[in-house]
Order: C-alpha cells, then structure tokens, then sequence
C-alpha cells in the first residue's frame, strides 16, 4: 500500500482510469476512423455522381457526333454516287421510247392541201440539178411564164381543166393525123392512176384515142432469172406500145413519166405533133404523196422534163400545165 495524506489507496485505481482512458481514446480513434472514411466515401460518391452526370453528356454528344458522320457518310456516298449512276447509265443506257418522225402523210393529213404552181415545178427542178448540172445549163432549164397553161385550183375536174386549157381541142385533134406521136400528153404516177384519168376525162376527149403508156406486167413462158424475165417483160411491153402507135392515130397519151421517157428514147414515141403536157401534180394517193413526192417518179419526171419536154417549151412548140 501507498502512504497518503488522503489516506491509503490501492495502486491498480490510477491503472483503472488509465486503462479507460485508453480505451475510450481508441474507440474515439475507431469512430475517428470511421468518420474519416465516412468523408472519403462522401466525396468518392460525390465524383462518381459527377463522372456520371459527366457520362452521361459525353454519351449524348457520342451519339450525336455519330449521327453527324453517318449523315456525312450518307452525303459523300450520294456525292461519289451520282457520277457513278452517270457513267452506268452512259455506259449501259436504257433504251428510251424513239419519237416516231413525222411521214409525208402526217404532215399533210393536218395541213390543208395546197395547188400547185409552175415556181414549185422550176423549184424542184433547180434543187435536183443544182449539184449535177453547170451554171448555164441550170438556166437553160428556167421557164417563163408564157411556157405554161393556167394551174388547176383544185376546183376542177380532168374533164373540166382541159377544156379550160384547150379550149379549141375539137378542132386540134381532128387535124391530128400522124402516127406514133400525140396531141395530148398526160403524165401520172401510177397506171392505176393512168386507168383512172382515162375514165374520167370521155367528156373531154369525145371520139379522140387514148393509150395507156405505162409498163405492163407479162409473164414470160421462159424461165430464167428474175432479172431476165424482168427484161424481157419490158422489152415485149415496149414493142406493143411502139406498134400500137405505129398501127393507128393516137390523140392522148396517158402515162407513168419512165414508160414515156423509155418510149420517147426507143423512138417509138414522138413529139412532133405535141402541143399540150399535163402533169398530174395536185392528186395524192392512199399515203398522201403527190407524183413529185415518190422519189423513183419523181426521178423519171425530172429526166423526162430535161431530156425532150423543156427543149420543146422554150420553141414555144409545147406548153405545160399543173393539174
């Protein structure tokens, strides 16, 4: 025991408070402990709620920004592509609906039909010799006004035009007497049309003969190849008209302009007696072409012209007129 004024005391109660103290002191370093780690927590919680606000923006701007390169993407494939559809379709292009062009009979079914006159005649004419014939003989081919009849204004029949332009024809054809030549030279497109103008024109040409100059069709008993028997088809053809000229007077030759120019060359045909050419200008067929709008007929029309007609006219010996 330990001596004191107080008294006497036991050592182990000093060691007592000590040993509370210590204790307590280490409980409050434990709480201590814990509240520290309570407030590292806090702020560790407090930046993860920001990384995660943070996150969430950058997700959003991710998504955003992705949006945009899509649609850059989308532009620039669009942009790189139209060059790509260009040179597919130059190099496979699809086959586009082809206009139909407008035929002869288009245009003049909607357009009203106009008569002929002596300047499209001499217009044709230069335009088809202008890259075949020289300067001077191109104006050998021009004729006045004093060559040619009145035209047909579209009013009159075969019948009632050559009256207008022969008025003394019933005197001229009974004066008519040579052989293998005629007054009266009609000239159409086709044989059928020639057949047609024959019937049409009785009360014109009263008891004067016409004759048919167009080519026949005759079939050969001999076969050969089809150029032969087309030769001899014309050949034969030729040579009936030639002694049907020669047999009787012939007053009106009705005919296609290669018949007459073939006739005119084989001399079966002449032009001594001529005084009238009527060309069947104004009449269309079923596709709605005149004879100058056949290209063949209009070839043999201009021959025709050239070769005997035009030489006559300038005589003053024939005159032509446009029906």
């Amino acid at each position: 025991m330990v001596l004191d004024c107080n008294g006497p005391r036991e050592e182990g109660g000093g060691g007592d408070f000590k040993g509370r103290s210590a204790s307590e002191a280490e409980e409050e370093k434990e709480e201590k402990k814990k509240e520290v780690k309570k407030e590292v927590k806090k702020p560790q919680a407090k930046t993860t709620g920001k990384t995660t606000k943070k996150s969430q923006p950058e997700k959003r701007k991710s998504g955003a920004e992705e949006t945009v390169k899509a649609k850059k993407k989308k532009t620039e494939a669009t942009a790189c592509g139209a060059p790509q559809k260009r040179r597919s379709e130059d190099e496979d292009p699809k086959p586009k609906r082809k206009r139909k062009k407008k035929t002869i009979t288009d245009v003049l079914a909607s357009s009203e039909p106009q008569a002929g006159a002596p300047a499209d005649l001499l217009a044709i004419a230069a335009l088809h010799f202008s890259d075949k014939l020289s300067v001077i003989e191109r104006e050998e081919l021009t004729l006045p006004d004093s060559c040619f009849l009145s035209s047909n204004d579209l009013t009159h029949t075969v019948s009632s035009y050559l009256k207008q332009v022969c008025p003394k024809w019933s005197k001229i054809h009974k004066q008519h007497a040579a052989k293998s030549s005629v007054v009266l030279l009609v000239v159409c497109g086709s044989a059928l049309r020639a057949i047609e103008l024959i019937k049409q024109m009785t009360a014109f040409k009263g008891d004067a003969k016409a004759l048919k100059l167009f080519a026949k069709h005759i079939k050969v008993t001999e076969r050969r190849s089809d150029d032969d028997d087309d030769d001899a088809a014309c050949e034969r053809n030729i040579e009936e008209q030639v002694k049907l000229l020669q047999k009787a007077v012939t007053h009106i030759g009705v005919g296609t302009p290669g018949r007459i120019g073939a006739l005119i060359e084989n001399e079966g045909l002449s032009l001594q007696a001529l005084k009238y050419v009527v060309l069947d200008w104004n009449w269309r067929d079923m596709k709605q072409r005149r004879m100058v709008d056949v290209p063949e007929v209009k070839l043999d029309l201009l021959k025709l012209l050239q070769s005997r007609i035009l030489t006559a006219c300038k005589g003053e010996k024939v005159k032509i007129g446009l029906f």
